[in-house]
């Protein structure tokens, strides 16, 4: 077993970074144990095998206590192995409720007024990128968890009010609840000291009884998997539990203190689930809850006092403590070591390793943005550890998963149709830790989402963040024909192609010198640009159709299904995208020029593809008209269609949302330098514009600042702006809506002959599309709104500050382009700080809005915010995406 690293006092910071030093790859010996035990597993597309392919109801909360799942695991403020073969976590009881609570209960997408919604409040409250220390708070009311009045609640309330929380059913009032905190600290790469301390913030005592689990993944029920795995539980030489893995090896966990020990087997209770005759085993996955909850003696092992054991595969140390006081104190203490156990488990070491960590994290995150104000250090400190928090492990071979397992009924015909569900898949097979949205409703990677995350995670762990984008396209993820994956609920849908924008954000953070990685995603990227040419631009008229592209519901009409007839839509978005996808290759080809020429070609090939896509995106798409609407100053998506005699027909769809704002990100600066050192890129382009002048509008040059390439001219950019920073329209005192207020009276649309109405929505969606649970008609999101920063920021890059614009629109006040972008991240970031009357506007009307401190200290990261208060809305763990606010806060304080 490795000794501690405690490296304290002034070493504090390089004692993380030492850590990170030695962990460049995923399986290093620091990143073995982490923070990668999904906070939901069931409702998930993995452990759906239902004909009807209803995740939600094929595996619902109610059978997760006793159900053994097939993928992975779940718990509350759990830990496992890279491998996810061993998982420990916190269960609890207080008395009252009718289940122990071992997992986060949320609703489902159809019992939710506005889609799936966790119902608990929990925070990631600390950690550093090796996992050396961990922190979260677990809030555990101290009546009956309203399980039944929540559903009821949301399903009265409609799609017209408020999603209702779990404080909104008055089992909070008066802070009768415990504040569990569960804090992670490693000794060494396997040597991982556990401490729980739980307060009774409540006016009375109250029992509390603490359950810490371990258990073994249920890996040999499907006939795939024959390596073996047994926990031991024995009382001979102290409280231990060995767990013996054929693949891990054997770890031991000390108990301190002289809880009960239980024991039983991950394996489904088919008795009391489906009404078979009989169990796999005796001893089933809710035996413990049955023993503690429900005092059945049969349904789990007892290990007596003297000496003796039990053998299984999940094991709970029952700790007991009733009552606890108001204002008291509770704690127990663990230690998970590698191999037959410590000497001396919680002896001086114990404590001073908690010390040790705990200091050293505080100098890492202090050395992050030094010249942050407290409340700003207390915001990126918890947005990162959300970040690094919400990592976990994901299994899924989907050929396996579509053909059933050996040990299982056949699979479903249905699941074999040409129709079915992520059929055309069958090469997906990942066993890795992904950086998800949402630990409890994305508990699945998305992929522009985590494209997005890693531009955070170069603050703490670029390693990370370049391996997370090497993943996406390594060969058992990235389909043979160059898409890259989706989602789990339906691989094939389409994301932003943002893969290579956050390549190139992520090598220059990382000080622009790992060229090996530069090159490795360039090459794997070329196959995505092919398919998007070949699979999304139908007729060659480089104007795209990229499906809804993750903006969900942000159209009069679903954009991820065909349109009506021979109607054809050309999407603002998807051409813009790719305008700016082919940018961004250009710019990483010209990068990897400066030190082998054979990339200035490609770079050409990528150039003169962007001017090709600008110059349809103008005027000459399959109708011959373009997407940007002069009229109207603006950019739409549009529809059209050939009749056969030739001729087209084609309308916009004269809605103004964000698809018209994600033109302003293709962008870039070609560098003096390329124009002075890569002479085979600059006389090719110089030949092309002196052979087609047109494309100079697309173009401006300047004797010391290089070239500035841009879909949109001037002319063309100050007058999308003038919309996007009009008061009325996109500028929000908390960023860029995602859809122009001037709708707030809504508007009737034709899109393909057919009327449609929508109109602009600034909080939850009163839409069913997509499930209702996402809203792209007005609030503000921090992905779209953290590239129109960064675009905004090119513009004056080039520009040397002399582009000027009005912010706001009608104001009479001109800012540079760089001094709009410093306003709009200060306006994205002043989401999370407190205003003058001590709240943050992200708190909006919820509960951690109150004058309490218990509440008010604790900052939330939802999906996104409402475009009038800012109130954060949505998944509320959101801290993919939304640590965006990381990078926003130490790029103005550098």
């Amino acid at each position: 077993m490795p000794g501690p690293v405690s490296h304290t006092g002034a070493m504090g910071e390089q004692a993380e970074r030492a850590r990170l030093a030695e962990s460049e790859t995923p399986t290093s010996p620091w990143r073995l144990w982490g923070p990668y035990l999904s906070g939901r597993q069931w409702g998930t597309v993995r452990e759906d095998y239902s004909p009807e392919g209803d995740a939600w109801a094929s595996f619902p909360f109610d059978h997760a206590r006793a159900r053994a799942y097939r993928w992975g695991e779940d718990g509350i403020a759990g830990i496992c192995d890279v491998h996810g073969f061993l998982n420990l976590a916190v269960a609890l009881w207080n008395g009252n409720d009718p289940i122990l609570k071992e997992r986060y209960f949320g609703l489902t997408n159809s019992e939710g007024n506005h889609g799936e919604d966790v119902k608990e409040h929990w925070w990631l409250t600390d950690g550093t990128p090796t996992h050396s220390w961990m922190q979260v708070v677990y809030r555990y009311p101290q009546k009956e968890f309203p399980y039944g009045q929540l559903r009821e609640m949301a399903r009265n309330a409609g799609r017209e009010n408020r999603e209702p929380e779990l404080a909104d059913t008055g089992v909070l009032d008066e802070n009768r609840f415990f504040d569990v905190e569960v804090t992670y600290a490693k000794a060494g790469t396997d040597d991982i000291c556990v401490e729980i301390r739980a307060t009774n913030h409540g006016p009375d005592d109250a029992p509390l009884h603490l359950l810490p689990q371990l258990w073994f993944r249920n890996t040999w029920a499907w006939g795939r998997d024959e390596r073996p795995c047994q926990l031991v539980a024995s009382t001979a030489t102290g409280r231990t539990v060995t767990a013996d893995h054929g693949n891990l090896g054997r770890y031991t966990l000390h108990l301190d203190g002289a809880p009960s020990m239980l024991m039983t087997d991950n394996e489904s209770n088919e008795m009391s689930l489906f009404g078979a005759e009989r169990n796999p085993s005796p001893w089933t996955k809710d035996g413990i809850c049955n023993y503690v909850v429900h005092g059945s003696t049969s349904t789990c092992q007892v290990v007596g006092p003297d000496g003796d054991e039990a053998a299984g595969t999940k094991f709970a140390a029952w700790y007991s403590f009733d009552p606890v006081e108001p204002g008291e104190t509770v704690a127990i203490r663990l230690r998970l070591t590698g191999g037959d156990g410590h000497p001396d488990p919680f002896g001086p070491s114990f404590d001073e390793t908690l010390r040790a960590r705990k200091l050293e994290a505080d100098e890492f995150h202090d050395a992050i943005a030094p010249e942050a104000n407290p409340e700003e250090k207390h915001v990126l400190r918890r947005a990162l550890a959300g970040l690094m928090w919400t990592k976990q492990h994901y299994r899924f071979r989907t050929r396996d998963w579509l053909d059933g397992d050996p040990t299982k009924p056949e699979a479903p015909s249905s699941r074999r149709t040409p129709e079915a569900r992520n059929v055309h898949w069958r090469h997906l097979d990942v066993a890795d830790v992904i950086s998800m949205p949402d630990e409890w409703e994305y508990p699945w990677f998305a992929a522009w989402d985590l494209a997005f995350h890693t531009i955070p995670f170069t603050l703490v762990d670029p390693a990370f963040a370049k391996e997370q984008l090497l993943l996406f396209c390594r060969e058992w993820m990235m389909h043979p024909n160059g898409q890259i994956p989706a989602y789990e609920w339906e691989f094939g849908d389409v994301n932003p192609p943002v893969h290579a924008w956050a390549a190139l954000q992520v090598y220059r953070a990382d000080g622009s010198k790992d060229r090996k990685f530069l090159a490795k995603i360039f090459h794997k990227l070329l196959l995505n640009f092919s398919w998007w040419v070949n699979r999304k631009d139908a007729d060659g008229s480089y104007l795209f159709e990229g499906g809804f592209l993750g903006m969900d519901n942000i159209g009069p009409v679903n954009r991820s299904e065909p349109m009506l007839g021979e109607w054809r839509l050309e999407q603002s978005d998807a051409t813009s995208w790719m305008a700016a996808y082919s940018l961004h290759l250009m710019q990483i080809a010209l990068e990897l020029a400066r030190t082998d020429e054979s990339y200035e070609d490609v770079a050409t090939k990528f150039v003169e593809h962007f001017l090709s896509i600008a110059e349809a995106f103008t005027h000459f798409g399959s109708s011959g008209s373009g997407i940007w609407h002069d009229e109207d100053g603006f950019c739409y998506d549009r529809v059209s269609r050939r009749h056969p005699d030739g001729s087209v027909e084609s309308e916009p769809v004269r809605v103004r949302s964000m698809v018209g704002l994600i033109p302003l990100l293709a962008s870039a600066v070609l560098e003096p330098w390329v124009l002075s050192e890569l002479h085979g890129f600059t006389s090719r382009l110089e030949h092309l514009l002196k052979r087609r002048p047109e494309l100079r509008q697309f173009i401006t040059f300047h004797d010391k600042r290089g070239a500035f390439v841009s879909l949109l001219d001037e002319h063309k950019l100050r007058r999308v702006l003038h919309r996007m920073l009009d008061e009325h329209e996109f500028l929000s005192p908390h960023g860029i809506r995602s859809l122009s207020a001037a709708h707030r009276e809504g508007l009737e649309v034709k899109v393909a002959g057919q009327e449609h109405r929508m109109g602009y929505e600034p909080g939850e969606s009163t839409s069913p599309m997509f499930g209702g649970n996402s809203n792209w008609r007005g609030p503000v999101w921090l992905p779209t709104n953290a590239l129109l920063v960064e675009a905004l920021r090119t513009v004056c890059a080039f520009h040397d500050g002399t582009f000027q614009v009005e912010m706001p629109t009608h104001s009479g006040r001109h800012l540079t382009a760089g001094q709009v972008a410093d306003e709009l991240s200060d306006r994205l970031i002043a989401l999370f700080l407190p205003d003058g009357d001590g709240r943050r506007p992200s708190d909006g009307k919820r509960i951690e809005a109150s004058e309490s401190p218990l509440w008010r200290n604790h900052v939330t990261f939802s999906e996104y915010f409402d475009g009038d208060t800012g109130e954060g809305l949505g998944a509320t763990h959101q801290t993919g995406w939304t640590a965006l606010v990381a990078g926003l806060l130490t790029a103005r304080r550098r």
